[in-house]
């Protein structure tokens, strides 16, 4: 794998001048305004017999305007400017149109474009071309690299009570503030490269160099980021180069007239499932593609770092479809590996690392691909955090499956802890797929309908709303110190948001109903959802004191099954958490030193019992416990 990757380094440093050069691309393709207001253009489209550009700048006169044929497909075209001006006005539409091997015409937006809407009368998107006479222009500097990584995993069009889309606007000034003060120094967002099927949750993705335009505009981004570095907020973009949507009129697809451009074609090309096409990793065009449009999202917009979407899919010939992993290591090296694919991954973390070293690559891989999160150097995917993905699924299947007193600490452990050696994993206990429609959220698991009746403090304290706030606090917790050396919550799952989360469509009747985020529960002092957005930003407050994150492994000292306790030392703190469902114990031996409470799940400001006296300090004694020299008892 070392060597697909350094034989490709190789070629792009003698081919095309060095990394840097060749991921400058974004620079020069599509359409580009030159300093003497002239416009160059530049497209790849080694299909098409002729390419022209079109627009309201020569009143769609499709052949006014012909592009140049170079090497290797690609195609060129400079427009001089007009009296000092800019032949293409800031605002205009504008359209490549293609004449495909068949003689057809075809009105393509630019795989290169970095704006595009849709009136409200129609279906598709148009392409304007985006050249404001005054840029956004950033005030604030990145944060530094952080140590601990606590992920609030966003989406800007349903940050709102409102049954609508959101804007860049509202999340800039009425979501930053409130992410600041829950504890979370990382933003992901969702759902910003633009996709024309909003109930894609961003996953079919149209046009991979334009910023989404239902939420504002491209600077209206720039100033949201940029507020957010104000606060010292890291923003990583969730990017998604695993596939594209299948729309031709409006997306990459079919461009030059072919099945192959940019992707594989034929049944290689298209994902069973995903209805969407696979690219060709293996083309220096595709490659030129999507290094290029990682630089851009860097630099431009100054993203701190990448979540990269459907890694499993890219990784294996078989997308990971019906299949399942063990560990065994035949799963992971074999024909059925996609090594142009895994080149493509080693390629864009180490130009990342090179250029842009401040910035952070999570990979969503399901599988477990060995060495992903190690060092390109060592051969490894250069990825710095990997999804600890088996954690939710545990927490559900536990909840669905089991009694409260079958629980099995050692199974919960084993979970939360069985990790790679030396590769960083970000723990969660559910992230926005369990979310969505068709699924259900952990308090929703826990409480289900009574959270339409139950949650007023006025109402009496039901066992049902009981045992689901305080095992939501606790699931959370353990999550957090045990699971992974970053942590993530998908929003308002923080507070136990009621209900699913679906985006408008033929099958509801297109209803913003359930795409929102009903914040303002959190703000109503009746309501019991302020018990535990008051315990998520506590626990936040309390790691960045501590650092558990960023510190070793933990030292777990007891899973006890008959007791359901499971203690555990990290980052100079003890855990202590009791499953019991009905168990309350008094003199309960722990391995501990000096010991005084710090956060409590039981305490009132959290809807809990206030059983314990916070104002009390225990102190060790020499007696062995749990192969340590001494313990406490509380």
């Amino acid at each position: 794998r070392y060597s697909l990757f350094y034989n490709h380094l190789k070629n792009i440093e003698e081919s095309e001048g060095g990394l840097d050069k060749f991921t400058k691309s974004y620079k020069t393709f599509g359409v580009n305004q030159l300093a003497d207001g002239g416009i160059y253009c530049k497209e790849w489209a080694p299909g098409a017999e002729a390419v022209f550009l079109a627009g309201d700048f020569n009143g769609w006169n499709p052949s006014s305007h012909p592009y140049k044929k170079l090497e290797y497909g690609k195609w060129e075209l400079f427009i001089p400017p007009e009296d000092g001006q800019s032949p293409v006005p800031h605002g205009s539409k504008l359209k490549v149109v293609i004449r495909a091997q068949n003689g057809a015409l075809l009105y393509r937006i630019s795989p290169w474009a970095r704006y595009v809407v849709r009136d409200e009368d129609k279906v598709n998107y148009d392409w304007v071309h985006w050249n404001p006479p005054q840029s956004y222009i950033h005030k604030n500097p990145s944060p530094k690299r952080l140590k601990s990584l606590r992920i609030y995993e966003s989406h800007v069009g349903i940050a709102s009570p409102e049954g609508k889309v959101a804007s860049y606007k509202n999340f800039t000034y009425n979501v930053l503030p409130r992410i600041k003060d829950l504890g979370y120094n990382c933003v992901q967002l969702m759902a910003i490269m633009e996709h024309a099927y909003y109930a894609s949750f961003g996953y079919q993705v149209t046009s991979f160099f334009a910023a989404s335009s239902r939420y504002g505009t491209p600077d209206d981004l720039k100033e949201m980021i940029d507020v957010a570095h104000s606060m010292g907020i890291t923003v990583l973009l969730d990017v998604v180069h695993s596939h594209a949507s299948k729309n031709s009129e409006d997306g990459l697809n079919q461009f030059d007239g072919t099945d192959s451009c940019f992707f594989h074609s034929g049944y290689r090309g298209n994902h069973q499932l995903w209805d969407s096409r696979l690219f060709d990793y293996a083309n220096w065009e595709v490659l030129r593609f999507l290094l290029s449009n990682l630089r851009m999202w860097i630099e431009d917009y100054r993203f701190d770092g990448f979540r990269f979407d459907g890694v499993t899919s890219m990784l294996y010939h078989h997308h990971g479809i019906g299949t399942g992993f063990s560990g065994d290591y035949n799963e992971y090296f074999g024909l059925h590996v996609d090594e142009d694919a895994l080149c493509y991954l080693m390629l864009a973390n180490h130009m990342i690392n090179t250029l842009h070293p401040e910035c952070i690559t999570i990979a969503e891989d399901v599988s477990g691909m060995p060495a992903l999160c190690r060092p390109v150097a060592e051969g490894g995917g250069g990825f710095d955090y990997r999804l600890a993905m088996a954690i939710p699924d545990k927490w559900i299947q536990i909840i669905k499956e089991l009694k409260d007193e079958d629980w099995n600490m050692g199974n919960i452990v084993h979970t939360l802890t069985n990790r790679r050696c030396e590769e960083k994993y970000i723990a969660y206990a559910e992230s926005h797929d369990q979310a969505l429609v068709g699924d259900k959220t952990l308090a929703f698991r826990l409480m289900d309908a009574e959270m339409y009746t139950n949650m007023s403090v006025l109402m009496p304290l039901t066992p049902v709303i009981d045992r689901g706030i305080q095992l939501h606090k606790m699931i959370r917790l353990i999550t957090h110190a045990l699971g992974g050396e970053s942590y993530l919550n998908f929003m308002g799952n923080e507070f136990g948001h009621p209900e699913w989360l679906d985006f408008p469509r033929i099958g509801n009747n297109e209803s913003y109903h359930y795409a929102r985020r009903q914040f303002n529960l959190t703000e109503d002092d009746l309501l019991r959802y302020k018990f535990l957005n008051a315990f998520d930003r506590d626990m936040n407050k309390l790691e960045e004191r501590f650092g558990w994150l960023a510190s070793p492994q933990a030292y777990v000292s007891e899973k006890h099954e008959a007791n359901k306790v499971i203690a555990f030392e990290r980052a100079g703190l003890i855990f202590i958490f009791n499953f019991h469902p009905y168990q309350s114990y008094v003199d309960y031996r722990v391995v501990a030193f000096k010991y005084k409470i710090l956060l409590d799940s039981d305490a009132g400001e959290y809807g809990g019992h206030q059983r314990l006296d916070h104002n009390t300090e225990y102190f060790s004694e020499a007696y062995p416990h749990n192969y340590r020299p001494n313990s406490i008892m509380v």
